[in-house]
């Protein structure tokens, strides 16, 4: 995919921001490989790229690899809108994991867990972490982390170094020796942030969404500590997030003091989520990390996302917390979704299961019966006809 001109993105710029943007892309580090770069014939680097391309062959048939086209596009677009030169080093792979989470081999592989996509609130913050993971790979951070998990581990490296960026669980001494070396440096991530920041600058994105996206992070960790939860994986391997805020927004402000805001980045991010928004949410609830759940779905409706889902896995998230009063805010939720526009026929049906067992048999049949005539062709029709010959 060829590179955007600047000017092309940006025709109404003045000359003086376009000069500053340049000065502060001059001040960010230069890529240590060109485009299309490959290793030498001998060596360990060749070795691991051959390990590398076994695992992406198993990668492409993984259970956890998203096949759905349009979000595969909308993803693989961005980066090589980002990549400019480089977009024909990289190949994207989207992973079902609700954790906030990108990655970059040394090879080219890009893998993006779907919990980054309901994390960040544009294309513009998702281009912010993709060309953060190029810029580890250009400054071949990624192959030094890939060297350093060789190391410090005696068999099974790749593999399951590559189950570990899946998010797929590896014996416990593994996980740990594979934690501890795959965070790169402070001085590796200072770094990429400011390289990242150029790659999307370069690109025509807005990059004080660089920051949005730590503001994000921070925000959500702040709430999961008062919530008793667990760290996300981003946030363990990338510390010092407020310094990190800091440092980009004074690099954007003196290099780019009049970058614009890319309304239909964030058109075409809600987009994607409204489309998917069940699978998406789904994994998130399952987590069972409520405080996070919360949390997204309060951002997920100021960001526009559809508030009958917003509504309806509101509801999903008090019916599976289960706490004293979750089964009426579920109700309430449910109730919302379903009178939402459009309504959302789930919603029905899972409140015909809760005045159900509440035994209001009235009030279950007028919900399972609204169901059927919205969805008539669910998989669980010869279920639902059931409960309404129990229920007369």
């Amino acid at each position: 995919m060829p590179r955007v001109p600047y000017r092309l993105l940006f025709p109404a710029l003045g000359a003086a921001w376009l000069a500053a943007s340049v000065a502060a892309a001059e001040s960010a580090p230069r890529p240590a490989i060109p485009p299309g770069y490959a290793p030498a014939a001998t060596g360990d680097e060749r070795g691991l790229w051959s390990e590398l391309q076994d695992y992406e062959r198993s990668l492409r048939h993984s259970s956890l690899r998203v096949r759905a086209e349009d979000l595969n596009a909308y993803v693989s677009r961005a980066m090589c809108r980002v990549a400019g030169e480089y977009c024909n080093d990289t190949r994207v792979y989207v992973i079902r994991n609700p954790g906030f989470n990108a990655s970059m081999t040394a090879n080219g592989i890009v893998q993006v867990w779907t919990g980054l996509l309901m994390r960040v609130a544009s294309e513009d913050e998702l281009a912010a972490v993709l060309g953060h993971e190029l810029a580890h790979y250009t400054q071949l951070h990624s192959l030094e982390r890939m060297r350093r998990v060789n190391k410090a581990m005696t068999t099974g490296s790749i593999v399951d170094m590559g189950l570990f960026m899946l998010g797929v669980p590896v014996p416990v001494g593994q996980m740990a020796a594979i934690a501890n070396v795959m965070a790169f440096s402070r001085g590796d991530e200072s770094e990429a942030d400011l390289l990242g920041v150029r790659f999307m600058a370069q690109a025509g994105y807005d990059p004080r969404a660089a920051a949005r996206v730590w503001q994000t992070v921070v925000a959500e960790e702040e709430r999961a500590v008062a919530k008793r939860e667990k760290p996300g994986v981003f946030s363990q391997t990338h510390p010092d997030a407020r310094a990190r805020i800091a440092k980009l927004r004074g690099h954007v402000a003196a290099g780019f003091p009049r970058a614009a805001a890319d309304d239909g980045g964030r058109q075409r991010h809600v987009a994607i989520l409204n489309r998917h928004y069940h699978f998406l949410m789904e994994d998130q609830i399952d987590t069972n990390r409520y405080g996070r759940t919360e949390a997204m779905l309060e951002r997920h409706r100021e960001l526009g996302v559809t508030g009958s889902l917003i509504d309806y896995y509101l509801g999903e998230m008090y019916r599976q917390r289960g706490e004293e009063g979750d089964m009426e805010r579920a109700a309430a939720a449910y109730r919302r979704a379903a009178d939402g526009a459009p309504p959302n026929p789930e919603a029905h049906h899972q409140l015909g299961y809760l005045h159900m067992k509440a035994g209001d048999k009235a009030a279950a049949r007028g919900s399972f019966e609204t169901y059927l005539s919205l969805r008539p062709d669910s998989d669980d029709r010869a279920m639902i006809e059931f409960y309404l010959e129990d229920l007369q």
